[in-house]
């Protein structure tokens, strides 16, 4: 049976018959016989009968049926599809199973970082075990993807490095350092603690960045390597595995030093930009090489010296930080003399006597606000008295707000302005640093007892820190994000905030009147997009989203890809297709 809709027309009236036929075949032809006429009929009860007799099946609204469970499914939609765009599968190996929990452990990683243990837990409650088929997966299973995953490393990072630089490109080094938690694993080290972990071995590892800061390579050290060898390895690195031979390594004082560039210029290259330490800044001044009086007119200068022998020294001078460096000395030396004046108290009051005991409690005091060369001490055993050194503290204020860049490029190959925004672009690897160690993938404490597991934890933080880059990027109008950040005209001064965020900040909403996000409450407002299994009375079960709202639809628009119902190499998919 079927229903059948002829129209007619007269004058302006459109008139429709609904009629309810069944076809019949007699002496070989097909005759229709006409049942019943619908056509007074409600448009909805004829819409309902003709689907009925179509073959699908109808449920009464509200009943007979229930939602069986529902999944938190936006946040890791959203990653999957920008890694997905980024072709990151493809990057980091052939289609396995292992590669299916090395992409798990990246999601995971950016979405909710966590234990492995814990990880695995967490798949479950969310789309993702399902559709990439780890919701069976043991700890043993990822040690083995991850064991499988830093076999690959060299060979991802090339690859990275090839998308992202070539000849000429300007490269950021930096060196940091996470806590171990055990001591059994050999990296583990005791060493300077940039996470002011005391008592506890850690690592170190170099992350390598282009000029964007988008993370292309990271390579883990012992606890206790010193920054010039890291360093080393990074130039190897760029010059034996990526092939690039002319590259700009931009490193802060203490990555780059004198043997190191000496090193660097017996190599042939590559060239490099980095920053003179204090003392020695303050020996140019004292030697009249660097007069101060170059800063009264202008605060960028070129200078020259025989200690430095084809190298451009550009000396600078920001006011803004020199404010900021005199009013915190002021404030460390109230500090430092209100803990010297309790010594003091105690001293005459016989409470503290030896010239031992008072000069270990001195000791501490003054170190750690690092103001020794502020004070001038005089230590006995019943007696114990300080002032300021006042020369030494004028000495000091002087080079407030001074810095002097070095580089191997003469002014043809980078003028002044772009050499001081290229070494000020370091921020962008301590950003990225940040992100890696607490602010998105919570990289510490580590756990690890196996070398090579560390290495891949720490490779996964970096996969995920380079998706999660690219989110950013994507996701700016809806966060507090700078779009567009203005161009300065003096490299030297402050950066600055465009109007447009600034007018974020204040507003606390976009252009359209969105509530603004951080890159962690817009993932969280993301998983409020669920993927719903509703079961009816008669055993028929689908698989829902909900609607999404206008950010959650706007995040996947930025990204440029429809939300997706199902993520990854699904079980009930070809593999291939992904």
């Amino acid at each position: 049976m079927h229903v059948a809709t002829t129209r007619r027309q007269h004058k302006d009236v459109v008139y429709e018959t609904h009629l309810l036929r069944r076809s019949y075949r007699e002496d070989g032809k097909v005759k229709n016989e006409t049942l019943a006429n619908l056509s007074y009929l409600p448009a909805h009860t004829i819409q309902l009968i003709k689907e009925s007799l179509a073959g699908k099946t109808h449920q009464i609204a509200g009943e007979d049926w229930e939602i069986e469970r529902s999944l938190p499914h936006g946040h890791v939609a959203a990653i999957w599809a920008m890694a997905n765009k980024l072709k990151l599968a493809s990057l980091i190996g052939p289609s396995c199973r292992e590669r299916d929990l090395v992409m798990s452990l990246v999601i995971s990683r950016a979405a909710r970082p966590a234990s492995k243990l814990a990880t695995t837990r967490w798949w479950s409650d969310t789309t993702l075990a399902d559709d990439f088929g780890v919701k069976d997966a043991s700890t043993d299973d990822v040690y083995c993807a991850m064991d499988w995953l830093v076999e690959r490393q060299e060979k991802i990072e090339a690859a990275l490095a090839k998308r992202h630089l070539s000849q000429g490109s300007r490269v950021l080094y930096d060196l940091s350092s996470s806590w171990m938690e055990g001591s059994s694993c050999p990296l583990a080290k005791y060493g300077y603690s940039r996470d002011k972990k005391r008592g506890k071995t850690q690592i170190e590892y170099g992350l390598m960045t282009d000029s964007d800061g988008r993370p292309l390579s990271i390579e883990v050290f012992p606890g206790n390597t010193a920054d010039p060898t890291a360093f080393a390895s990074a130039v190897n690195i760029a010059r034996d595995r990526f092939g690039l031979y002319e590259l700009v390594m931009v490193g802060d004082r203490g990555m780059i030093t004198q043997a190191k560039i000496e090193v660097l210029r017996e190599l042939g290259g590559p060239d490099w930009i980095t920053c003179l330490r204090s003392q020695q800044i303050k020996a140019l001044v004292e030697q009249g090489a660097l007069q101060l009086g170059l800063f009264d007119e202008t605060n960028l200068a070129t200078i020259a010296h025989p200690d430095y022998p084809g190298e451009r020294l550009i000396a600078c001078r920001n006011p803004d930080l020199a404010k900021d460096r005199a009013r915190t000395r002021v404030e460390l030396l109230c500090a430092t003399e209100a803990e010297l004046e309790k010594i003091t108290d105690s001293v005459a009051a016989k409470r503290l006597a030896g010239k031992d005991k008072i000069g270990l409690r001195v000791g501490k005091v003054i170190n750690r606000h690092k103001m020794a060369k502020c004070f001038i001490l005089n230590i006995e055993d019943d007696h114990f008295s300080f002032a300021r050194n006042q020369a030494a503290i004028e000495s000091e204020a002087a080079l407030d707000g001074i810095y002097v860049i070095r580089t191997s490029l003469d002014e043809d190959q980078m003028s002044d302005q772009d050499a001081v925004e290229a070494y000020k672009g370091l921020s962008v690897v301590e950003r990225d640093f940040r992100n890696i160690k607490a602010i998105d993938l919570d990289l510490r404490p580590i756990y690890h007892y196996s070398e090579d597991r560390v290495r891949a934890h720490v490779f996964i933080c970096m996969l995920s820190a380079y998706v999660t880059w690219h989110l950013r990027q994507a996701w700016a109008p809806l966060c507090f994000s700078d779009e567009e950040i203005p161009k300065r005209d003096d490299p030297v001064a402050k950066a600055l905030r465009s109007e447009k965020a600034q007018m974020k900040d204040a507003a606390k909403t976009g252009e359209d009147g969105q509530v603004l996000h951080s890159f962690s409450t817009l993932l969280h407002h993301l998983s409020t997009l669920t993927r719903n299994t509703v079961v009816f009375a008669k055993g028929i079960k689908i698989e829902k989203l909900s609607l999404p709202t206008p950010t959650q639809r706007r995040a996947f628009e930025l990204i440029g890809v429809p939300i997706p119902a199902t993520l990854g190499p699904s079980r009930q998919k070809n593999r291939a297709d992904f």
